[in-house]
């Protein structure tokens, strides 16, 4: 049921509603899952990608046949990891194996896991992983071999983070060690990702010779979600932020909350931002060599949402407060420009990069190094698509208007007018709804006539007796 406060946001906000409306209407899937040709176990595989991925789920469920089930399988492999790794109800000498065996486990039939605190929101993925286990038994060879090999490295890169926090009651010292443990969690993703659509044959095979496109794939995405996770992490003891940037603002890492440092907790926030921006660039050209549409849309609307992410993440004093994300509205815009080619999503990083700069501030302490990283973004966008032609240059020269100016006044022109009709829709719908009710009630026996004579009497001071006055008159008998 829609709750009231959407209600009102959406009123406000027509552009968002609208934005949903056409990713529910006119949003065409590359490829549609053949649920009625699934195993039992493979159906219950894809319940636990429902349940555990709120960002991931639709677009691995509308891949490529050829990778529907591999990479959905691969997903909850490293969410299974991912679940004993953040649970911190598990002592470090029951989790050092499991996380370091794991690549050898997913091979045991029937294992499954119960380990997990009872508030831990994924522990049934882990109580039922035997049925993730038996598809991925069915994969090819191929695709098993990635998956292994990359739980391999994610199992043993965070075994070892989760040893030297216990030894050191501590987390993240340098960037240098921030970006390893973003490797070992979301780096070594996208290198079996990007395996897998090599193997496919729907990617550019260079991409293998580029591993630097499928690091910063990897880390612009979990880098965006530290900085988002900050309060939450904070409330269960966990810190990710490396020392070495939030120590040049504040003494202790819990000053970042004190509301008198809120300045000092921005300007960190900032150079948090930063340190994910500089991977922007990479991401566009790793997306580049991606050939099928399915495969497209998979990598790109995460890379969208991410930029969109870091824009309101930028300078928003809420961040050390709540979890914020991006509205659904706003979700649904980036996915339906994201879903058509990489000049829409450059549009996209564009706008957002445009976004963070006009928010930057000369009293940021990183105000210079921000402006460059979002000019580069802009710059390596310019290099690929470029907005200068020799007929533009002949347009200018005659003061001609450019096209895209007419088609982005058209196009404003017609959302006016959608979001016109949608508004008189919603009225037209309340007023029916209300009539409706109007005639129930007045079916059953309600005397409106009355209210109408009540409002009468008040507004025109009469002294003749109402109507509900003159029926009570005639059933007064007085006392007996």
């Amino acid at each position: 049921m829609v709750a009231v406060s959407d209600v009102f946001y959406y009123a406000l906000h027509a552009q968002e509603l609208r934005a949903i409306i056409q990713w529910k209407t006119w949003h065409d899937p590359p490829h549609i899952r053949q649920e009625d040709q699934e195993s039992a176990s493979l159906k219950e595989c894809f319940r636990f990608l429902n349940m555990t991925s709120r960002s991931f789920s639709a677009v691995i469920q509308e891949l490529h046949p050829e990778l529907l089930v591999p990479v959905a399988v691969f997903y909850l492999i490293l969410r299974g990891l991912d679940t004993v790794e953040d649970d911190m109800t598990i002592p470090l000498q029951k989790k050092d194996p499991i996380l370091r065996d794991f690549h050898t486990t997913i091979e045991e039939d029937g294992w499954s896991f119960d380990g997990n605190g009872p508030e831990e929101k994924d522990r049934e993925l882990l109580v039922k992983f035997n049925v993730v286990i038996e598809e991925f038994k069915k994969l090819k060879p191929e695709y098993r071999t990635i998956i292994k090999d990359i739980a391999k490295k994610m199992g043993k890169g965070m075994a070892d983070f989760c040893e030297k926090a216990e030894q050191k009651n501590s987390d993240l010292e340098t960037i240098k060690d921030y970006d390893l443990y973003c490797h070992y969690v979301a780096g070594v993703v996208g290198e079996g990702l990007t395996r897998m659509f090599v193997e496919s044959n729907l990617a550019n095979s260079k991409l293998l010779e580029r591993p630097q496109l499928q690091e910063s794939m990897g880390l612009f995405l979990q880098k965006t979600n530290i900085i988002r996770d900050i309060k939450e992490d904070f409330d269960d003891k966990r810190r990710f932020w490396p020392k070495e940037i939030w120590s040049k603002h504040v003494d202790k890492f819990e000053d970042l909350f004190d509301p008198g440092n809120l300045e000092k907790a921005l300007n960190c926030s900032s150079e948090m931002v930063l340190n994910a921006l500089v991977h922007a660039d990479e991401c566009l050209f790793y997306l580049a060599g991606l050939k099928e549409q399915s495969v497209f849309n998979f990598a790109a609307i995460p890379q969208a949402m991410a930029i969109a992410t870091l824009d309101l993440l930028f300078r928003n004093p809420n961040v050390f407060r709540t979890n914020i994300k991006i509205t659904k509205g706003q979700a649904c815009r980036i996915m339906m420009d994201s879903t058509q080619n990489l000049g829409k999503v450059c549009d996209t990083f564009r706008r957002f990069a445009r976004s963070i700069h006009k928010k930057n501030t000369p009293k940021d302490p990183n105000f210079l190094k921000i402006s460059i990283a979002c000019g580069k973004i802009e710059q390596f966008i310019e290099s690929i698509f470029p907005s200068q032609s020799p007929e533009a240059v002949i347009r200018q020269q005659n003061a001609e208007p450019e096209p895209v100016a007419v088609v982005d006044a058209e196009a404003a022109s017609e959302a006016k007018w959608d979001t016109f009709y949608m508004l008189a829709a919603v009225m037209v719908t309340m007023i029916l709804i209300s009539l409706i009710m109007i005639g129930v009630a007045t079916y059953f026996g309600a005397r409106f006539d009355l209210v109408f004579s009540e409002l009468k009497a008040k507004i025109y001071g009469s002294s003749t007796p109402s109507a509900a006055e003159s029926i009570k008159q005639q059933y007064d008998h007085g006392e007996l």
